[in-house]
């Protein structure tokens, strides 16, 4: 029986074609997702472990420029940690923002991984975290040293003149030297700048203070016994950790980053196996059925059922085996090219080998045996159950009626419960209603899958007289052979049905979202322009004063970041500019007027003062930034505004007097004129054009909050792409094996006179229905579980509206007719060159 298995692997190679191409992709998305995500891992951890190998002990601090009670190490307590036994070198660190202009003035990376640093040299003249491939560190106030990579990307050489940006005016220095890092931040596709340890203070924190320090330890010096030395000296708010443990901390929060993008990278390579299944059990039951009479002879002969269903399954398991070493050696490929592909987001990997773990092989391999060999159970149980007596005749057995009852009433129940679990799912909101939706959207899907086959009459039956009247005859035959054998058709028609409900979920759920962000910035924004740090951080006071007196502003107000306390409650609040601000954003007023921020007092979004129970004229007793307490009076209650992050107005001018240094998040702007060339260059002019920053116009402010829907959305796309191209491999194989059972048929209306071209017009068409009809029921799934996922996000979306994307439907159909006509290009020249003779002689 084993080499019987053999032979008719062997016989059948292009039958299984399809097979091994399905399951190959499916093995190929698991190995290269587990190869690329252990490469990925194991350089960031040896790049983690990389920095901190000189570091025997790290002190960090919470100090901030804008908080003066969060101390950090000061230049007096970073000498008495040098001056402690055993210590070999102790140097004092400070960071923040810092981006480089390219030569036609723009920012040279993302934004927010452009850094600064200070360059700390030790007593051999040189500052050990960083190596000078050209020139030296920068010891002097108008010096800077910059990364090779950002060098290289400005066209930057020593002796140059260098535009950098921090939080305040962008300055110009005298490029000193370059230098290597393995610094985190230039490896995510930033920059790193190196100022003089003087420099870096007050740009980041305050003269002769330090955020962070690293310890060094002599030779022969425990990190164990530093670590109980440095710890008495340090401030309250430091914290001290020996660098072993930091470089252990940093690669477990490396393996739970990169478990996300493994987890989602496999939830797809797991769809796209799950369609693979449709297609090997389908290829299976058609091998099965054609070899009928010759499993018959083996039961006759004396083989047992055992013997039968084994040797199905081992032509199975070979095929798995086949798919899966090539698979894994398309998944390497997959692996690096993903490696390569993240320069193209800026990112790049550190250097590192390309990690191939026992895990990755034996994960690629179980699935692709096990995924092929599982799908090939039933058709292996079928042909066990093929009497003897069938070698006696070619008629095959079909499915009794009770078997399709059993079937059919499986499927009912399974699709009720599951569109009951997606309602209950969607009534609730939050994650747990997603949860609840997934689990009904799994067994809704299993149930339509089951159902398909009695659904393929009713529904190919109503386009049955159009094809009639469309192409005659083939159309006719078409409809009629897309119903001949509703299990095959509901098969092939269930991989495309699960990619377009994938697919039609995803474009509901994102339009909808895409439009409600949409709607979101159109109804609630006045303003022309935002001006935000291209690092997310906050605006230096500076930018607000030099807008101020930029050409043609008519209203501008900044969106500063504070707090009020109200007995024990901390309450967010934004310091605005009173009379402007009314300007720049929609405010809906519930009571009073927003011109009460003239007058010193607050408004209160609807929600806040419903639940503190406050109301116009009411007087606030408050706790402001600075521990003083106050009284403010409630001016007016508005409804929410989703673009002012707090829900308390103040007037900038009382944030002022009870605040340190102003947290300015962004800067909103009206212009006379609106949104024009000539209004962003008195913009970018009056900012000193400087690169750090970010102006941008309503329809900037569209893109950047609808973008990341688009982003994950084509993302998804394209993975999900995988799942569809199964779905294709599927229908030609469908239509290949059709081809080949109903040679006899075809011979015969060739015979009484159907060309060549209606022949092949015949076979499309059968695979255009087929397509079809799978196309028809993945959107109607996929429109349902949109609707159900989105109303668990209404709640948190006040502009949430349903919108149900007909254009991009539409697309999916027609995509759906053209993936039908391709998949019979090469079935349906197989059937139009039959010999006419020879086929009607085919048994």
């Amino acid at each position: 029986m084993f080499r019987t298995a053999l032979r008719n692997v062997l016989a059948h190679k292009a039958r299984l074609l399809m097979t091994v191409l399905a399951v190959m992709l499916g093995v190929a998305f698991v190995s290269g997702t587990l190869v690329f995500t252990d490469t990925l891992g194991n350089a960031l951890r040896n790049q983690s472990a990389k920095s901190y190998d000189n570091v025997a002990v790290a002190v960090t601090t919470y100090a901030d420029q804008r908080d003066e009670k969060a101390s950090g190490v000061t230049a007096a307590t970073l000498e008495k940690i040098q001056g402690l036994d055993g210590v070999d070198t102790a140097t004092g660190r400070v960071s923040g923002f810092a981006g480089v202009a390219d030569p036609d003035g723009k920012l040279i990376g993302n934004g927010w991984s452009n850094t600064g640093g200070n360059y700390s040299p030790g007593k051999n003249g040189k500052d050990s975290a960083y190596t000078f491939v050209d020139g030296t560190g920068p010891v002097a106030a108008d010096r800077i040293a910059l990364d090779k990579e950002t060098a290289k990307r400005g066209e930057y050489h020593v002796g140059d003149r260098v535009r950098v940006a921090t939080n305040g005016p962008v300055k110009e220095y005298t490029l000193s030297g370059v230098f290597t890092t393995e610094d985190g931040a230039v490896n995510a596709g930033g920059s790193l700048v190196l100022f003089d340890t003087e420099v870096a203070q007050k740009l980041y924190l305050r003269p002769g203070v330090f955020r962070d320090v690293n310890v060094s330890a002599a030779p022969g010096v425990s990190a164990e016994k530093l670590l109980a030395g440095v710890k008495p000296l340090l401030p309250k708010d430091a914290e001290a950790k020996t660098g072993q443990v930091l470089a252990d901390e940093q690669a477990k929060q490396i393996e739970r980053g990169l478990s996300g993008l493994n987890g989602v990278l496999l939830a797809f390579a797991g769809i796209a196996l799950f369609v693979g299944v449709f297609l090997i059990a389908n290829t299976f039951t058609m091998l099965v059925a054609q070899r009928t009479k010759e499993l018959a002879l083996l039961r006759a002969v004396g083989a047992s059922r055992r013997q039968v269903k084994r040797s199905v399954l081992l032509e199975a398991a070979v095929v798995g085996v086949i798919a899966s070493v090539v698979g894994f050696a398309i998944g390497l490929g997959l692996a690096i090219g993903l490696r390569s592909a993240m320069g193209l987001f800026g990112g790049r990997i550190p250097a590192g080998p390309l990690i191939v773990s026992p895990t990755a092989v034996l994960a690629a391999f179980a699935v692709g045996v096990l995924i092929t060999v599982l799908a090939a159970w039933l058709p292996a149980r079928r042909a066990a159950k093929i009497p003897p007596v069938a070698a006696m005749n070619s008629v095959h057995a079909t499915a009794t009626v009770k078997s399709l009852v059993l079937r059919n009433s499986i499927g009912a129940v399974l699709t009720l419960l599951g569109a009951a679990a997606i309602v209950a799912g969607a009534s609730r909101s939050g994650s747990s209603g997603r949860t609840v939706i997934a689990v009904g959207a799994f067994l809704a899907l299993i149930g339509v899958i089951v159902l398909i086959p009695l659904l393929s009459r009713p529904v190919i039956a109503l386009v049955r007289p159009l094809l009639k009247r469309l192409f005659g005859v083939s159309g006719k035959l078409a409809a009629q052979n897309a119903v001949r054998n509703p299990r095959r058709t509901g098969a092939t028609a269930s991989a495309l049905a699960i990619g377009l409900t994938l697919v039609t979920g995803i474009s509901v759920l994102g339009v909808t979202l895409g439009q409600a962000v949409d709607r979101m910035t159109t109804d609630n924004i006045k303003a022309d322009y935002m001006v935000t740090m291209a690092s997310g951080g906050p605006l230096d006071e500076s930018a607000l004063t030099a807008l101020q007196k930029a050409n043609g502003v008519s209203a501008i107000s900044p969106q500063q970041a504070t707090s009020l306390r109200v007995e024990e409650n901390y309450n967010s609040a934004s310091a605005v500019t009173p009379g402007d601000v009314q300007k720049l954003f929609a405010l809906t007023t519930v009571s009073g007027s927003i011109d009460a921020l003239d007058k010193g007092e607050i408004a209160v979004d609807e929600k806040t003062a419903k639940f503190n129970g406050w109301k116009t004229g009411d007087t606030v007793r408050v706790t402001f930034d600075d521990d003083k307490k106050g009284e403010l009076k409630v001016g007016a209650v508005f409804k929410k505004n989703e673009m002012l992050s707090s829900p308390i107005l103040m007037p900038k001018n009382v944030a002022d007097a009870h605040g340190s240094r102003a947290d300015i998040r962004a800067i909103w702007l009206k212009m006379d004129g609106g949104a024009t060339k000539a209004n962003e260059q008195a913009l970018v002019q009056a900012l000193g054009d400087n690169p750090g920053m970010s102006i941008m116009d309503r329809q900037d402010i569209r893109d950047m909050f609808g973008g990341s829907v688009n982003l994950a959305m084509n993302i998804m796309y394209g993975l999900l792409a995988m799942a569809l191209i199964i779905a294709v491999l599927g229908v030609v194989n469908t239509l290949a094996m059709s081809v080949f059972e109903r040679q006899q048929e075809i011979g015969m209306l060739r015979a009484i006179g159907l060309d060549r071209r209606k022949v092949k017009r015949m076979i499309r068409l059968e695979a255009v229905v087929i397509s079809l009809f799978g196309a028809v029921v993945g959107v109607a799934l996929g429109m349902f579980l949109g609707w159900a996922i989105g109303q668990t996000l209404a709640s948190d979306i006040p502009e949430y509206a349903l919108v149900i994307p007909w254009d991009r439907i539409a697309v999916f159909l027609v995509l759906a007719g053209i993936v039908g006509v391709l998949a019979a290009l090469w079935p349906a020249r197989s059937a139009a060159k039959l010999n006419m003779l020879t086929a009607i002689k085919t048994e």
